[in-house]
């Protein structure tokens, strides 16, 4: 076929089958043999996989820049395969305004280097409407939970937003804990300071407040018990469906799981080590082993990046900021695993790329003619993460030494924007929610 911009050649689909990819205007227009195209790559012994979709970000900027920023946050993605970032609402100030959201769009079509959506806020008497018009692509995290520039959210405003936002045909996206009253000063003692049995608490307490039928995401679930909540709610949800004649009243919820609780535990750092302080926290070795056991139930891998300074860092563990970066190694990390036979790709594609677009209602990158031509080239051999190496302004990472796999080749809407370290050129695409109205 002649006509295309850029086609990939002898590439590896994950099933097994060998051929060729032609893009077109940031599409994929072609599968099978071709003979011409504008610029031709060849992929044989590579692993190629669409991008990410990383639905849960937070990239800082404003007064939070040294932290990181539209910039950096973005370059981070694309270095780690990720061409879709999902920013979260809980900035400096806060996206509960219209006017705040609408400047954080401005910045980061100004700024970002990649695909980018980006949520709303919500507090009591927050003008949902107006967000939701503005393109707030989701609403949330909202916080059943305290964390880092992140505030409760009680259950009586919270059971009001979930109203408002199904009447919008939303989604709200929930930080679902119970925090104890202890100061913890060391990573085992912030882990019983929100236990498992609180995450999986406060998922079935926000489950029975939602009596609208709000659509749902659970973000950064940590253990087995919170995703038994989940599950134990969507059986409950189906025997409802199935007893209704009309059957308004169903709805979704998904949820998400990080790499960090997936790969690192509490017992994998020094007792005060506040590189490792995250929220929800780090579990101990059979909780994470547990988690990894529910692989297959797991909707979507989302990295939670939240960037710190090393000096934020370097406190008393009781006055450390919980949050790590996280965007660039998401995938590297779950390759390594997909070489180490501990996860097939298939799954790994579902988990990252296909599902967060689906809950999103974004239109995919894939192998299929008409999708997004978003796509990665892997190397078929691991190195190790160097915090030195990343693109992030933290500057480090909890992840450092554990084995990767880093992209040698991002294609972005059909162009190379990312090669052998280098960046090409990339761009942003905001992609606004589904009340966006664009004549407002």
């Amino acid at each position: 076929m002649s006509g295309c911009d850029l086609a990939l050649c002898d590439v590896a689909l994950p099933d097994g089958r060998r051929t060729d990819i032609g893009f077109k205007t940031g599409k994929v227009v072609h599968i099978g043999a071709m003979e011409q195209a504008d610029e031709i790559v060849r992929c044989h012994g590579m692993m190629l996989i669409p991008a990410a979709t990383d639905m849960h970000v937070h990239m800082r900027g404003g007064t939070q820049a040294e932290k990181e920023d539209w910039h950096s946050g973005t370059m981070s993605a694309i270095a780690g395969g990720v061409t879709l970032v999902v920013d979260q609402p809980n900035t400096v100030p806060a996206l509960t305004t219209p006017s705040h959201f609408t400047r954080r769009v401005k910045e980061a079509i100004t700024d970002a280097c990649c695909g980018f959506a980006i949520n709303a806020g919500v507090v009591p008497g927050s003008d949902l409407s107006s967000l939701w018009t503005a393109g707030a692509m989701a609403f949330g995290e909202l916080f059943a939970g305290p964390s880092s520039y992140g505030e409760t959210l009680p259950a009586h405003d919270l059971s009001i937003a979930l109203q408002k936002i199904r009447h919008m045909e939303g989604l709200a996206t929930i930080h679902a804990e119970v925090v104890g009253p202890s100061n913890p000063i060391t990573l085992v003692a912030h882990d019983f300071n929100r236990t498992p049995t609180g995450e999986a608490d406060a998922v079935r307490k926000v489950c029975q407040i939602n009596f609208s039928g709000c659509n749902l995401h659970f973000c950064h679930m940590s253990t087995g018990l919170a995703i038994d909540a989940i599950m134990e709610h969507r059986k409950q949800l189906t025997g409802l469906e199935h007893g209704l004649s009309n059957s308004s009243m169903a709805y979704r919820t998904s949820f998400e799981v990080t790499p960090h609780h997936l790969l690192l535990s509490n017992q994998d750092f020094l007792p005060g080590d506040t590189l490792a302080k995250v929220n929800p926290p780090l579990r101990d070795k059979n909780i994470q082993q547990g988690l990894w056991n529910m692989w297959d139930r797991i909707d979507v891998i989302a990295s939670d990046h939240a960037p710190h300074t090393a000096i934020e860092k370097t406190v008393d563990f009781s006055d450390a900021p919980s949050g790590i970066p996280g965007v660039e190694t998401m995938v590297p990390l779950l390759l390594a695993e997909v070489l180490r036979r501990k996860l097939s790709v298939s799954s790994l594609i579902e988990k990252v790329s296909r599902r967060p677009c689906e809950i999103l209602g974004i239109p995919p990158a894939g192998f299929q003619p008409g999708e997004r031509a978003d796509f990665v080239l892997y190397p078929r051999e691991t190195t190790r993460v160097d915090p030195g190496e990343l693109h992030s302004r933290a500057g480090w990472s909890p992840f450092a030494g554990l084995p990767a796999i880093f992209p040698e080749m991002v294609i972005m809407e059909g162009r190379i924007v990312f090669q052998n370290g280098e960046f090409f050129n990339p761009g942003p695409r905001w992609y606004p929610g589904r009340g966006y109205d664009i004549v407002g």
